[in-house]
């Protein structure tokens, strides 16, 4: 499988009995179905997301992508919790794609987060 943003190969990586896909140049990660979920609840899984945030910020801007599993066009989504967060999600086989360093801010929701998120529902 090749990475959506990039088009460099993607490696297998393991997290306790969890398999995801991670760009083996931008280090994106991508999730099958609910494994974004899963992981998110696992102690210390952030240590798959093992790329620079910056690159990730960079390969963000991208986002006529189409899914690596089945070519579908990947929609852009944001975390409801905290919407500074945005990925790329499939719409008919449900995975993710989280850029270099969105999966370990996904996981660790902040007093910062909050606050960020909240400012900024004052400002509109």
């Amino acid at each position: 499988m090749d990475c959506p943003k990039c088009l460099n190969p993607m490696e297998a990586v393991e997290f306790g009995e969890i398999v995801v896909d991670r760009c083996t140049h931008c280090k994106g990660i991508w999730f099958d179905m609910l494994q974004a979920e899963h992981l998110k609840a696992m102690k210390n899984s952030e240590s798959i997301d093992t790329g620079d945030p910056e690159m990730g910020k960079d390969f963000n801007e991208i986002d006529d992508v189409n899914c690596p599993k089945c070519s579908a066009p990947l929609i852009r989504m944001v975390d409801a919790g905290q919407t500074h967060i945005w990925y790329e999600g499939c719409g008919v086989c449900h995975g993710l794609f989280f850029d270099a360093g969105e999966f370990t801010d996904y996981k660790e929701e902040t007093l910062m987060d909050f606050i960020r998120d909240m400012l900024g529902k004052e400002r509109k």
